[in-house]
């Protein structure tokens, strides 16, 4: 079990030096408590108040990297059980499986697929993750020739997914420098799988079907030297692997089973409805998920998922405060005030794109908040708008000083039109209403 903050604070120096950063050392001890702060950032601690911090301290679910480069991802990682209590830090990676049965041409067109899908959702560019190669062949050859045709169009992550270690160094000899996840090992070649993950330096997946063979199994493969891990349940159906997987989750968090603090591998096509396995592992503590090719469709709708479930829920999703532009405004183009809460910004920007009206749009930080929330809570003020104007330069940007604000600001107008000098338009409080607004309104 983690230790709580005061228990932590009796294994503390109590010298409230402040070199570790924090006021005191109590201060100190809640936010280890919290995941929130390093254990070694105190310099006074005895080896053995520092082994067991740190055994408590650190995520009870191991953080996984697969692959190199830009389109790498990192899984595990994670301190809760829902993420209402805190949050869900690291996406489940999505990959597409190809079979080293098929020609090498079918093979890199579902990889360029892969490679450049992208949904751009508030702000954010949701991508499927790599891919997997299955031997579907049982033959080394054929393994690494599908590998290669992988190779030749993306740099993609990659699961090599193979039961025969000699089969599967064949696929590790094209991408073994790239850490792909190798897939997997199990009871009767965990040896040769264990060196060939220690040869390459890449992840391995240990596949069990029952909790204590998992369990034995993870103790094998980590006494050969591997332990970056990826547990796969071996379920054989998907309430099975829905069950398992969460009593394995809830035993890594509450650190019940060490053996079970690594991140879990869905096969989503070994169940009958891959699209409600998908949604299962997104929900239900996949980290690394492989699928057959699914409809665009679909694969909108579980990007979209798989984006919410992973959002902080106790922070809005925001964009970046500043000056963004709506067609090609010239200096005489309006200038409308509004909000970093994501959703506020892409309402109010798809109705300015559909009224063909060229403008700016001076988007100021009220830490996520919606306007009516932001004016509420003094949030969204007039020294924030002064501020804002200077911070982003908009005078440079405009001949003019008229600023429109959202309807539900209203209350504010005069106050900063006293604090930036700036003339006030008070617009409508529907963002729909918008266009009709400023085609009565604007006269310049």
């Amino acid at each position: 079990m983690p230790l709580k903050a005061l228990d932590i604070y009796k294994l503390l120096p109590r010298k409230n030096c402040k070199e570790c950063g924090d006021p005191t050392c109590l201060t100190f001890a809640m936010k280890l408590a919290s995941g929130k702060g390093e254990v070694d950032k105190c310099p006074y601690l005895d080896d053995n108040a520092r082994n067991i911090l740190g055994a408590s301290t650190r995520p009870p679910i191991r953080k996984v990297k697969i692959g190199v480069g830009e389109r790498s991802f990192a899984v595990g990682d994670e301190l809760v059980q829902f993420r209402h209590e805190k949050s869900f830090y690291h996406p489940p990676g999505i990959l597409v499986a190809v079979s080293d049965l098929w020609p090498a041409e079918r093979i890199r067109e579902v990889t360029i697929r892969v490679r450049d899908e992208v949904l751009t959702r508030v702000g954010a560019d949701l991508l499927l993750n790599g891919i997997v190669v299955r031997n579907s062949s049982g033959e080394g050859p054929a393994f690494r020739r599908a590998v290669e045709a992988v190779e030749e169009v993306a740099d993609l992550p990659e699961v090599l997914m193979a039961a025969d270690p000699a089969v599967m160094e064949q696929g590790l000899s094209v991408c073994g420098h790239f850490r792909p996840l190798i897939h997997a090992a199990a009871r009767e070649n965990y040896k040769g799988m264990a060196a060939l993950a220690k040869n390459y330096g890449c992840p391995l997946a240990v596949r069990a079907t029952a909790p204590e063979e998992l369990e034995e199994l993870v103790g094998l493969c980590t006494g050969e030297g591997v332990d970056n891990l990826v547990l796969d349940t071996g379920s054989s159906s998907l309430h099975q692997f829905l069950n398992v997987s969460t009593a394995v989750r809830q035993q890594a968090i509450t650190r019940t089973t060490p053996a079970f603090g690594y991140p879990v591998f869905l096969d989503a096509a070994e169940y009958g409805l891959q699209d409600g396995a998908l949604v299962t592992g997104i929900l239900r503590y996949a980290s690394v998920i492989a699928v057959e090719e699914v409809d665009r469709a679909s694969l909108l709708a579980l990007l979209t998922l798989r984006q919410n479930i992973y959002t902080d829920p106790q922070k809005p999703i925001q964009m970046t405060p500043g000056i963004y532009r709506v067609g090609t405004p010239g200096p005489d183009a309006p200038v409308l005030l509004t909000v970093n809460f994501s959703l506020t910004y892409f309402t109010l920007q798809g109705y300015l794109e559909s009224s063909r009206i060229p403008c700016f749009m001076l988007i100021v930080d009220t830490e996520g908040l919606s306007v009516l929330t932001a004016v509420a809570s003094g949030k969204l003020s007039e020294g924030l708008v002064k501020e804002s104007i200077k911070k982003f330069e908009l005078e440079k940007a405009v001949a003019h000083k008229t600023l429109i604000i959202p309807g539900y600001a209203a209350p504010l107008s005069g106050k900063i039109e006293e604090e930036t000098g700036w003339k006030v338009l008070v617009g409508p409080r529907d963002a729909a209403e918008i266009g009709e607004f400023l085609g009565k309104e604007w006269k310049r």
